[in-house]
């Protein structure tokens, strides 16, 4: 992929490979390197998620350090 990856980019093409995998008409050399290639997919979407969920948390005004505790009243 470029070096420049884009998110639905990414997804697209792990939903390619879990094709691939699952239809079971793949040699294993080719299997480990699709394998790999996803592993490699799943954590590059994983840190843009985070990126995105953070930055969201600034845009809204919320920080780690904004956290309270509230007492929850079951009973009303």
């Amino acid at each position: 992929m470029p070096e420049k990856k884009k998110f639905e980019t990414a997804l697209q093409r792990l939903e390619e490979i879990v094709q691939q995998l699952e239809g079971g008409e793949i040699n294993l050399d080719d299997m480990l390197k699709v394998y790999e290639e996803g592993t490699g997919l799943i954590k590059f979407c994983l840190e843009k998620l985070d990126d995105a969920e953070n930055k969201i948390k600034v845009l809204t005004g919320q920080n780690k350090n904004d956290f309270k505790l509230e007492k929850f009243d079951d009973e009303g």
